[in-house]
């Protein structure tokens, strides 16, 4: 008889209980950057996310003994499925500690909860969707993740593997450092497209943020629409990302590409604010927010989040313009390293991009997956 109880989540004590689970399991992990608070309950919040409107969770615990042994998300993202012509039931937000039952019986009430629904595929991690944090790490346990990306114990790939998942795609992020910023080959390439070129460059207005997040959603839908496991945004998500872009963002990192003051790219960079958020213990209020504000200056890094060129501008050479002009802010404002991810195992062209400007990859992930026929 298993000792392993799962109960799904649906009063406000067993909530708290799923978002605070992370702390036991990380309380010895130097590496580990814990969650704004605050942006978890929001991610989680089915009347306020607009994730919602397209998209239905179900989220579980895992007690062993009577003690909380694990957690996971069930995911149906009838967008996703619809897009790809899928019936997959996501799994996402796990952390479990290193014992194969409870990590099975909370995979295996993910999946009946899927077949009950149709679902043929099981997938993820993906917290909650391809747009946000998705996938395990699998290479580069040695250093901290940059924000918005993700973190796991080794041991997670074993339960994985037990349990008979296998690989769905692998993605990689890439490392510059700032002795190889501005260099060599960059610099020819970026002279010789600047002299045939009709594109301008500028950077996001935040005053005008409405507007621009919607020339962001366009060219991101469009350029992103043929890769593995897209999702276009719907105008309500990008609504909802601006109100977090306006706190967090550093306009000398979001760079617009026009011609003739058409939106045809752009490039989105985010200061790496893990490296403050790892001193916070997930909370911003009520004191947080001084050391945020005292330690915003000392950021280090930046998350070349995402790279985005309408289809007809590809082979033109903007994203190196783009990336030119970012890296010239970054050097300026004290940045010195730049991490492009993730990026697609099999994405050639991307991971070209990359290399070209002087990165190598030093985290690997992993986005697992299962038939249920």
């Amino acid at each position: 008889m298993s000792d392993i109880c799962i109960e799904t989540v649906n009063t406000k004590k067993a909530l708290k209980a799923f978002i605070m689970f992370p702390w036991k399991i990380y309380k010895d992990d130097p590496n580990w950057v814990p969650p704004l608070l605050m942006e978890v309950r929001d991610k989680l919040n089915r009347k306020r996310n607009p994730f919602f409107e397209h998209a239905e969770m179900e989220l579980f615990l895992a007690y062993k003994n009577g003690k909380l042994a694990g957690r996971i998300a069930a995911v149906i993202n009838e967008n996703h499925n619809n897009t790809h012509d899928e019936r997959i039931i996501f799994f996402g937000m796990f952390e479990c500690i290193d014992d194969f039952e409870a990590a099975k019986n909370l995979l295996d009430h993910v999946k009946a909860w899927g077949i009950e629904r149709g679902m043929t595929v099981l997938r993820g991690p993906v917290n909650l969707s391809m747009n946000d944090e998705c996938a395990f790490l699998i290479e580069g346990f040695d250093s901290p993740p940059t924000i918005m990306m993700s973190y796991n114990p080794p041991y997670y790939l074993n339960l994985m593997d037990k349990y008979g998942m296998v690989k769905a795609k692998d993605l990689f992020a890439f490392l510059v450092k700032k002795d190889f910023l501005a260099k060599g080959k960059v610099r020819s390439i970026i002279r010789r497209i600047e002299d045939k070129t009709s594109v301008t460059l500028r950077n996001v207005d935040l005053k005008n943020i409405t507007k621009e997040t919607k020339s962001i959603a366009y060219i991101y839908n469009e350029a992103w629409k043929d890769n593995w496991g897209f999702v276009a945004w719907t105008k309500a998500e990008m609504d909802h990302m601006a109100k977090n872009l306006k706190r967090f963002a550093d306009p000398g990192l979001i760079v617009f590409a026009e011609d003739k003051g058409r939106p045809v790219g752009f490039g989105f960079g985010l200061p790496n604010y893990n490296e403050i958020f790892k001193k916070m213990n997930g909370r911003l209020f009520p004191f947080g927010i001084i050391k945020f504000l005292l330690l915003k200056k000392k950021i280090k890094g930046v998350r070349a989040l995402v790279f985005g060129v309408l289809k007809e501008y590809r082979n033109t050479g903007i994203s190196y313009l783009i990336y030119s002009n970012m890296e010239k802010y970054g050097l300026e404002a004290g940045y010195e390293w730049f991490e492009p991810s993730w990026q697609l195992e099999d994405n050639e062209a991307v991971l070209h991009f990359s290399k070209t400007l002087g990165g190598n990859v030093y985290k690997k992930y992993r986005i697992y997956e299962k038939s249920l026929t």
